[in-house]
């Protein structure tokens, strides 16, 4: 059975047959940041889809000639066209789709959101967490802007692009922090827990915190925890 909350294809599974038409399929992983922003968009602009979860830990064979990093997202058209790498597979859906269009139409706001994510990828890779919410402030100012989402009045590409790293990891580690510390953040975080394509993608805190116990011991069983 596919679906978000399908439990998830490891080795020496049957491969998937075609994607239906009139549907996309998205390779995902339930508590996987990169696919929960592809999941994000799919949702923010209501595309009719279907999701096959892979287990990370224990890869089908067959996955490889999804992507040949073996990595989730990725996105499968009808045609048998493949698109992985979360930027890009979140752009193709923006426009290759009707509906809200999450990337700004002007070409340098395009621009300026794509410089933000950049920013945003390298405070990924510190390694001290409380440096990172001072850094998250730093792409707040960079944006001169004084607006309650990242890109601008109203959610955008950028902002689900950023969402999932707090959705679950974040606010399990550093609640305090985050409420004491960036107050602003904090606003920006309750505003986003109100949208629509969050709360259908949103996972419980200590139930990543109990995946990721699991995962980080290398176990088969932690992409399905909870199921």
């Amino acid at each position: 059975m596919a679906g978000d909350h399908s439990r998830s294809l490891g080795k020496g599974s049957a491969a998937p047959g075609p994607v239906p038409e009139g549907v996309i399929r998205l390779y995902s992983m339930r508590f996987c940041p990169f696919a929960q922003r592809t999941r994000l968009v799919l949702r923010a602009k209501g595309i009719s889809h279907e999701v096959i979860n892979i287990n990370l830990k224990n890869k089908p064979d067959w996955f490889f000639e999804k992507n040949p990093f073996g990595l989730v997202p990725v996105l499968e058209t009808s045609k048998g066209q493949l698109i992985y790498e979360s930027p890009i597979t979140c752009e193709y859906l923006d426009e290759a789709f009707p509906g809200k269009k999450l990337m700004p139409s002007d070409p340098y706001e395009r621009a300026f959101q794509k410089m933000l994510l950049e920013h945003f990828s390298k405070v990924l890779h510190d390694q001290e967490i409380a440096e990172k919410f001072g850094k998250l402030e730093e792409v707040r100012i960079l944006s001169k802007r004084n607006t309650l989402f990242y890109g601008g009045d109203s959610v955008s590409m950028f902002d689900y692009m950023i969402w999932p790293w707090f959705s679950s990891l974040i606010p399990s580690k550093f609640p305090i922090c985050i409420t004491r510390h960036t107050p602003k953040l904090q606003r920006w975080m309750e505003a986003m827990k109100e949208d629509p394509a969050v709360k259908a993608t949103m996972t419980d805190p200590q139930i990543f915190k109990d995946y990721l116990q699991l995962y980080l011991k290398n176990s088969v069983e932690a992409c399905d925890y909870g199921l």
